[in-house]
């Protein structure tokens, strides 16, 4: 049997490594940045941005999920440098990064050193979520920012990546089937590029024909928008819906159910046996914002670096010791 000291040992011990592990919690800034408020000066730069540019929305949805995705939240996709995840071909148009220097310059203002650029992601996707009229979610914080970024490291998922594909590389990451229907319906809002869905229009597999699940209505609008072998790369909405294409809601849902996807991937979530069911019940249902919240919310605690793990950078753009 232990004895009372050894047990008292192991029990200090136990909270000491806890504490240097460190966890997100809701609120880790609260009385760290004097009288300031960490996430209204986060607030306040997003949506001074976007009244000027509302489609800051699925630009920094894009980047968190691109940052998350790879070395998980760790703010490495901001890093600069010739071989950095930035410049891998799937993060060559991740934009917003003019928003996370913004808000980091204004907190490194307020308090140097403490708020770290990975939370300052996951706090300006959910105010820009919210402007989306997306409803509110609790962000954790307490992230600290990663020191490799590397563009051999970026594995995205394709967009025309098979829904059994998709399935195994979220569980690698943590997430279910059904945070991936829902977080895949970040692409309520946003556009994709012609040559990403190209050869649904005309050669879909090798037949020269276009994809057959696609609403043959949106075939003829689309090949007007993205003539074959065009030399310019137009978009599309990825959600049909104009009223709707920039609205965090549950109108995508709607409209790949009436074959009216864009990407492979979302066209195959409302046909798939496995997510078929859960596309149905979205659309139809009234708590699409309370649900992608809490996907957004296990999202942001992929692969995170906390405690003392990594460090809280100067700058977004390059660790401590290059940023000095």
């Amino acid at each position: 049997m232990l004895k009372a000291k050894t047990v008292v040992a192991l029990a200090v011990g136990l909270l000491f490594m806890s504490q240097c592990r460190g966890a997100l919690q809701p609120g880790f800034y609260k009385g760290k940045c004097g009288f300031a408020d960490v996430e209204t000066i986060v607030g306040g730069v997003v949506t001074s941005r976007f009244f000027k540019d509302p489609t800051i929305v699925p630009a920094l949805l894009r980047m968190q999920f691109h940052d998350c995705f790879v070395n998980g939240c760790d703010a490495s996709i901001l890093l600069d440098g010739i071989n950095s995840e930035k410049t891998a071909i799937p993060n060559r148009s991740v934009r917003g990064y003019e928003i996370i220097d913004a808000a980091k310059a204004a907190l490194e203002a307020a308090c140097p050193g403490v708020v770290s650029c990975a939370d300052i992601i996951a706090m300006a996707t959910r105010d820009a979520v919210f402007l989306g009229r997306g409803g509110r979610y609790s962000v954790q914080t307490g992230r600290r920012d990663g020191l490799v970024s590397l563009a051999t490291n970026v594995d995205l998922p394709s967009p025309s990546i098979s829904v059994s594909d998709s399935v195994k590389a979220f569980d690698r990451k943590g997430l279910s089937a059904t945070d991936m229907v829902y977080l895949l319906g970040g692409h309520t809002v946003g556009i994709a590029h012609c040559s990403l869905f190209e050869n649904r229009l005309y050669n879909f597999q090798g037949t020269g024909n276009p994809d057959p699940t696609m609403d043959p209505f949106l075939v003829n609008k689309l090949r007007s928008k993205c003539p074959q072998n065009a030399t310019f790369d137009n978009t599309a909405d990825l959600d049909q819906n104009p009223f709707s294409s920039l609205i965090v809601d549950n109108s995508f849902y709607r409209q790949i159910l009436l074959r009216r996807g864009i990407l492979q991937i979302d066209q195959e979530l409302a046909l798939d046996p496995v997510t078929k069911a859960s596309v149905t019940a979205i659309a139809s249902a009234y708590d699409f914002s309370t649900n992608f919240g809490q996907a957004m919310i296990k999202l942001g605690a992929v692969q995170v670096l906390t405690g003392t793990q990594g460090e809280i950078r100067k700058s977004c753009r390059a660790v401590n010791s290059k940023a000095a």
